[in-house]
């Protein structure tokens, strides 16, 4: 069974495409199948996986308006895993979308074509929500939050929380949170610690044990179009996000035991 995961924050900044490139690849590293949909205008998971998105002959775009089979716009990378790429094409279609009457499901009826050949499919969001972000959600099975411990952390993700509530009583009753990730974490910075540990007070269950640290080679690894294990893989990006990606499987496993139990 495949897992569908959006990587979403309402806010930017916060890691959340640093995120997506290496979770999808750490989990190729462990031998699981992975595409990953860049759904995000910007296309940064595209670039940071070694393409140049202004070159793409179809985009996550042509799979929206049916333009082209999902299947022709699959595409691999050199890190293991394959991702359907976006660009600038994608802040243009939102309209079109609004006309379609599954609008809120079209990512859904496409992914559903191919999601036997993998074994996490993985969705980076744009920082916002609009109709690209509920397809993500309306997609997915669970969402994966990334988390900068600072002042505002609380209230955005108890924001994002009830979002996520909307759309799992309206729109898609299988999606839940599987886990808020801390990235950009500094230990020795006050906040930090104090925000963390405010986190795992109000949001015990949603919490993942993995921490992902303030690290310069996972920041540097994107400029060279490569996920940080692929570009430094002794570093401690590389290990956190490669202990993210065990830590998902084993999620996954558990996931699959108590649905057998049921």
């Amino acid at each position: 069974m495949t897992d569908i995961l959006a990587i979403a924050n309402q806010k930017g900044g916060v890691g959340k495409t640093t995120t997506a490139v290496n979770l999808a690849a750490s989990l190729g590293v462990l031998k699981k199948r992975v595409l990953l949909i860049d759904l995000d205008p910007q296309g940064n998971a595209t670039m940071g996986s070694g393409l140049q998105k202004t070159d793409l002959p179809y985009t996550v775009a042509d799979v929206l308006m049916e333009d082209a089979p999902i299947e022709a716009v699959i595409q691999p990378t050199d890190a293991g895993y394959k991702i359907i790429g976006a660009n600038r094409e994608l802040s243009g279609i939102e309209l079109s979308l609004f006309e379609k009457t599954r609008r809120e499901y079209v990512l859904k009826d496409a992914i559903a074509r191919i999601a036997s050949q993998f074994d996490y499919i993985l969705i980076d969001c744009a920082p916002s929500l609009n109709l690209l972000t509920v397809n993500a959600l309306c997609a997915a099975d669970g969402v994966i939050i990334p988390m900068q411990c600072e002042y505002y952390a609380l209230e955005g993700l108890a924001d994002l929380a009830a979002t996520v509530e909307r759309i799992r009583s309206t729109l898609n009753p299988a999606l839940h949170i599987r886990g808020v990730v801390r990235t950009l974490y500094d230990p020795r910075n006050t906040l930090t610690k104090d925000v963390s540990y405010e986190l795992e007070k109000h949001f015990p269950e949603q919490m993942l044990k993995t921490v992902i640290p303030r690290n310069v080679r996972l920041a540097e690894a994107p400029a060279h179009g490569l996920p940080v294990m692929f570009f430094d893989k002794n570093s401690r990006g590389s290990l956190a996000y490669l202990n993210l990606a065990a830590e998902v499987v084993r999620q996954s496993k558990q996931k699959k035991a108590k649905g057998k139990l049921a």
